[in-house]
């Protein structure tokens, strides 16, 4: 799939398609051929794929629409009406691609680290476990969290791991927890117990409902290019090419709605209005 190209195709609800008619159709929306083994390359390709191709937005809060974490519903989220979402949505969705391919994907839950190294709520942030067939691993894999690391990253390697994202470490933590360092900055503390999908729903209720929430603060919409990434920031387009980043302003509806439609495949017919976090009454910036 090019991931500039509007969406031309309706894909059948998830209630009407069988197991593997899903797997294809997800594939077909990022864009990867259906692997021959669920090895560690294969993961590779299609975390890559999937970054590429679906964008990592927070629409659905500034629209009002319920964040539903189950199965179908993220299927015809994600693969049926071609959006994106956040970190519930999109690696909750991935773990269902990654697993009907084979691979043996766990849940787990992770809390950012914020501004001074507060970290944020439990169940702040979802990415996933994955165990493939050819005896390397465990991988961490992360369709889900913005500008992040593009290939998967090795869960019991302590050493540093180089990716085109940048600088990779994870360091043991308190209480058997592990810390994901970026460049020598905490990105995140990893919970490895397993999870299930429902016990991100209070994570995902706070941030779309919260006042201290950083996702009703602003609409964002992000994806993976081939040389960068691209963004839609409000009325702001960021391109950044080989870390070079250059920003265009956006004057009207008519051209916010064609860069969502350009550089994103989403056709909207209205654009999102930052929301009002419940308990503010003057704004979503007052």
């Amino acid at each position: 799939m090019n991931a500039d190209a509007s969406p031309t195709t309706t894909v059948p609800a998830y209630a009407d398609l069988s197991a593997d008619a899903r797997a294809d159709a997800y594939l077909e929306r990022i864009g990867a051929a259906r692997p021959e083994r669920a090895d560690a390359a294969a993961l590779r390709e299609l975390q890559l794929r999937h970054l590429t191709a679906v964008p990592f937005e927070n629409l659905s809060v500034h629209y009002g629409e319920d964040i539903v974490l189950e199965e179908g519903a993220l299927f015809d989220k994600v693969v049926g009406a071609r959006r994106g979402g956040f970190c519930y949505e999109l690696n909750g969705a991935f773990a269902f691609l990654l697993r009907a391919l084979g691979f043996r994907v766990t849940l787990l839950q992770a809390r950012v680290f914020g501004d001074g190294g507060q970290l944020g709520i439990p169940y702040d942030h979802m990415a996933l476990r994955v165990e493939t067939d050819d005896d390397t691993g465990p991988w961490l894999a992360d369709v889900g969290f913005g500008e992040h690391a593009l290939w998967p990253l090795a869960l019991d390697d302590r050493a540093e791991q180089q990716d085109p994202g940048g600088a990779f470490r994870f360091r043991e933590a308190p209480q058997g927890d592990v810390d994901l360092l970026r460049g020598g900055c905490r990105e995140f503390r990893l919970d490895l117990r397993p999870r299930s999908l429902a016990e991100f729903r209070v994570g995902a209720w706070y941030h779309r409902t919260s006042p201290d929430s950083h996702f009703l603060r602003s609409v964002v919409c992000s994806r993976v290019t081939d040389d960068g990434r691209i963004t839609l920031s409000g009325r702001k387009l960021v391109r950044t090419v080989e870390g070079e980043r250059h920003e265009t302003p956006l004057e009207t509806d008519a051209e916010v709605l064609a860069a969502y439609r350009d550089h994103f495949g989403l056709l909207l017919d209205r654009l999102p209005e930052v929301a009002t976090p419940r308990g503010r009454t003057g704004g979503a910036n007052a």
